[in-house]
């Protein structure tokens, strides 16, 4: 139970980790206004991120008998995925920050909770990233429901730290910033890949 729970955690924290132009917001809001106008922009995306949990979550379970035959494939699939965001992060250059006209906590919540349902590419991520934890097979209610749980905790647990850490040492952070946390999340990244296809091999050879 509670190593769904903090795979979960773990999904959440990766799938919203690199610094999109809604993370870029975060961080711009944070250092401009400080903890509660950047934790807003985490706090909608938290919830989008867990809308499209839930909607991978239910389609896996359509397709429970099917992926059972598949899942050392799907695994590695995922870890190759994720190898593939960390690329993507190392080569692109930082994105400019999605714009948004709300300003007050409830506002900006919301605006950014429906940007982020508005990219379905994210439901593509969850599939293949749950297959690469090894959750493709976690379909019961209360499986599902604690790995919503953690994809949710994880992803505001970690808008919550980088709001706090940006505003809290925004008079010490240089412009470089978000091009360096960007770097960070992809080598992160390509770590986390490593490990799913390392697992992945190793239970096919076991």
């Amino acid at each position: 139970m509670i190593l769904l729970l903090l795979k979960g955690a773990l999904l959440g924290a990766i799938i919203t980790a690199p610094p999109g132009p809604i993370g870029t917001l975060c961080i711009n809001r944070a250092l401009d206004r400080g903890f509660w106008a950047g934790f807003s922009v985490g706090l909608g995306t938290a919830l989008g991120d867990s809308t499209y949990a839930l909607v991978a979550v239910a389609g896996l379970a359509m397709f429970a008998k099917a992926l059972a035959t598949v899942t050392i494939p799907l695994a590695i699939g995922g870890g190759l995925l994720l190898l593939w965001l960390g690329w993507q992060r190392l080569s692109t250059p930082p994105v400019q920050a999605a714009d948004i006209r709300a300003r007050d906590f409830l506002r900006t919540t919301f605006a950014t909770f429906f940007l982020t349902i508005s990219n379905p590419a994210t439901i593509l991520s969850f599939g293949a990233l749950f297959a690469g934890f090894g959750l493709a097979q976690e379909t019961g209610a209360t499986s599902a429901t604690l790995i919503l749980a953690g994809v949710f905790a994880g992803s505001l647990l970690w808008w919550f730290a980088l709001s706090g850490v940006v505003s809290l040492a925004r008079d010490r952070l240089s412009d470089q910033f978000t091009a360096g946390f960007g770097r960070a999340s992809g080598y992160l990244l390509i770590l986390f890949g490593c490990l799913a296809i390392g697992s992945s091999g190793y239970s096919l050879l076991a």
